[in-house]
């Protein structure tokens, strides 16, 4: 391996040298990668299996997560002068509501 005196290197040439060094990293691993995949589905093979059976995952697709679903607030406000404007009653107020709270109504006002 060729040495590189770094301490002779422009601040732009040590840029480009860690550019380069980041590139020749992420390509090494990525070539691991592979090859320890290959390795991986050459044993399953030999002892009768594909890689899909032994995961239980479909040939070449990632497993899913499921999302959690957040159900959206039961309107419980809503401004008479605009019925547009709503609020479930979760997070902070909206601030046609603390416009109404601050010229002396109650969040009680708006209740459905």
């Amino acid at each position: 391996m060729a040495k590189i005196d770094i301490k002779s290197l422009s601040l732009k040439e040590l840029k480009a040298l860690q550019t380069r060094v980041e590139k020749a990293i992420a390509n090494h691993d990525k070539k691991q990668k592979a090859e320890a995949l290959a390795a991986i589905k050459a044993k399953a093979k030999q002892m009768g299996y594909s890689l899909s059976d032994l995961t239980g995952q479909a040939a070449g697709k990632a497993v899913k997560k499921a999302r959690k679903t957040v159900k959206k607030a039961k309107i419980t406000h809503r401004d008479p002068e605009n019925a547009a404007n709503t609020w479930g009653g979760r997070g902070p107020r909206p601030a046609w509501l603390k416009d109404a709270m601050a010229a002396g109504k109650s969040p009680d006002d708006f209740k459905l």
